[in-house]
């Protein structure tokens, strides 16, 4: 194999699916990017045996051929090449050695077979529809920040989406919960999508594309089944397993009777919430909203370091009550919020509370309360 190309060109590339590769790996080829030359492209593919990438970027090639290499070495070395540079790959010692060199640089990396990489086979996928990157973006970033780390409740390790109807108009939604707090959001059905079966998309794979279309303003093309998920734009293919699990009725914890309704302006309430939590506790993280008319009291108080509370006005005519939630959760959803102002919907002390954009009605968040 030898190949020549532009340094920032193979850096960006390499950089998507080194990014892949785990850094604690017992077979040794995972450790490895599988590099493929032929007809001025350089294909390179990276898994983890649950997900996959595949990028390919332009390069001058020397014909058809294929090698595997360190990948997180091969990408270290390029990064630290000064810009603007040609790298040069030439294989060496019968394909089990990888010379790299650019300019005065050069080094060689042991290889191993390409035959010894898995092979990534082509599953059916039947149900298959394009998503414009901005959806995605939205999806992904108003719902991720709920996924659960708890690896005993693993069908909640990923974000569920799914179609559904908000009004009997129909939505691609992706919902995320950790048993704490639950977040919602819809963008339009893409055409078709109405038949897709409801998936868990992992975590890992949402962070993967999330930072991949970051890049992009491409269509995103999604082709999925029961067991996989792939999305292709651009020179990139990313293919996920599915996480096999049922996500729970999240419709059932969504409060129905919460009638106390208060509008807040957003930055305000984030930033008095993140003065007053100050003073919380590290491990309860707790903040009380005491409401009456006009008015929201947050407060917090610890044993240790004291006490701190903070006023501010809102829009509410309700009667009066005082509930507690975890700071860093109403932090969470507050960074959400693309409005101006958010609108608490609260039932009692002890009932979740719901909370949405006032400029945005895909979005709907739910929050556990706790005791302050």
């Amino acid at each position: 194999m030898k190949f020549t190309i532009e340094r920032s060109a193979l850096l960006r590339s390499l950089g998507h699916v080194q990014s892949i590769v785990e850094r604690r790996n017992t077979i040794p080829i995972l450790n490895n990017v599988l590099m493929n030359t032929s007809k001025g492209k350089l294909r390179l593919t990276a898994t983890d045996m649950e997900l996959a990438i595949a990028e390919s970027v332009a390069a001058e090639t020397g014909g058809n051929a294929a090698i595997t290499a360190p990948a997180h070495t091969f990408y270290d070395i390029v990064r630290k090449l000064p810009e603007g540079a040609q790298v040069e790959v030439e294989t060496t010692d019968g394909d089990s050695q990888m010379a790299v060199r650019s300019g005065r640089y050069a080094s060689q990396l042991a290889c191993l077979p390409p035959a010894d990489f898995p092979a990534l086979g082509e599953d059916d996928l039947p149900t298959a529809f394009t998503v414009p990157a901005d959806a995605v973006k939205a999806l992904v970033d108003h719902t991720r920040f709920a996924i659960s780390t708890e690896e005993t409740r693993y069908y909640l390790n990923g974000i569920y989406l799914h179609a559904a109807k908000r009004d009997g108009t129909p939505v691609l939604r992706a919902v995320a919960t950790d048993g704490h707090r639950l977040a919602r959001f819809d963008v339009p059905l893409p055409k078709g999508a109405a038949d897709m079966p409801g998936v868990i998309v992992p975590r890992k794979m949402v962070a993967e594309w999330r930072k991949l279309i970051d890049e992009s303003d491409s269509d995103i093309e999604v082709a999925l089944s029961d067991a996989k998920i792939r999305i292709s734009f651009d020179d990139v293919t990313l293919t996920s397993k599915l996480i096999d699990g049922t996500f729970p009725d999240y419709d059932r914890v969504i409060p129905k009777g919460n009638e106390r309704v208060m509008n807040v302006p957003c930055k305000d309430f984030a930033a008095a919430v993140d003065r007053v939590s100050t003073i919380s506790t590290e491990k309860s993280r707790a903040v009380k909203l005491a409401l009456a008319k006009g008015i929201l009291t947050l407060s917090a108080t610890s044993l240790d370091q004291g006490s701190a509370e903070e006023a501010l006005e809102v829009d509410y005519t309700g009667d009066a009550i005082e509930v507690g939630f975890n700071s860093r959760y109403l932090l969470d959803i507050a960074g959400q919020v693309q409005g101006e102002r958010a609108q608490f919907r609260l039932g009692d002390a002890a009932s979740a509370a719901i909370v949405g954009d006032s400029d945005d009605a895909n979005a709907l968040y739910v929050l556990m309360p706790m005791r302050v």
